[in-house]
């Protein structure tokens, strides 16, 4: 859906962006540009940038953001940016192993998503971006106080569905899915299942 530039301003309008420090974490000059570009018309101006995982540690043990935005692949044969949100995740640095991220990426397999939502990030966002998608996800954050969880498995923003207490018996429920994962062969998912995905839903 293509939005107006008075519809996208009339939702940028309920989110303070001017004073935000946001983090870009893109590999690519073009990338990073459109990036901004988006967000500048938001009302952002304030941006940090890396293009690798090395680069966007060094920003985060410096300076606090309020939001980052990640791509997922960065530099080739290194750690990519699943890899970063994981780490800052588990990394406690004050405040940003707290800060929301969005991870931004054109390969949206079901595996890749749920190495999203299972690193800490908060929303995926399939590219070519849509200015109204992010923006919208931007706003779902902003207003959405979602609590931490840390424990051994999983340190970020909580992603139950339900409360269904402990596994009785051997540690696992019958039901459970198992922990070995395969090759990917799925197809990329639509940015609604990606978001059917991520978010947590109340069950009655």
């Amino acid at each position: 859906m293509s939005l107006s530039e008075d519809t996208l301003a009339n939702l940028a309008s309920r989110i303070q962006l001017k004073k935000a420090t946001i983090l870009l974490v893109e590999p690519t000059a073009q990338g990073m540009d459109v990036l901004s570009q988006i967000l500048m018309g938001f009302g952002a101006n304030h941006f940090l940038r890396a293009s690798s995982f090395e680069e966007a540690q060094k920003v985060v043990a410096d300076s606090p953001v309020d939001l980052i935005i990640c791509e997922a692949t960065l530099q080739p044969e290194e750690s990519d940016g699943y890899d970063f949100v994981d780490w800052l995740r588990r990394s406690k640095l004050q405040p940003n192993a707290f800060a929301p991220v969005i991870v931004i990426t054109s390969h949206t397999n079901r595996r890749n998503v749920g190495r999203a939502r299972d690193c800490g990030a908060h929303f995926v966002v399939t590219k070519p971006l849509a200015p109204a998608v992010l923006l919208d996800r931007i706003i779902w954050i902003a207003q959405t106080n979602r609590p931490f969880v840390s424990c051994t498995a999983y340190v970020g923003p909580e992603r139950r569905f339900q409360n269904l207490g402990p596994p009785d018996g051997n540690g696992r429920r019958a039901d459970d899915l198992s922990a070995e994962i395969g090759v990917a062969t799925d197809p990329n998912m639509s940015q609604d299942e990606i978001d059917n995905l991520m978010q947590p839903r109340k069950v009655s």
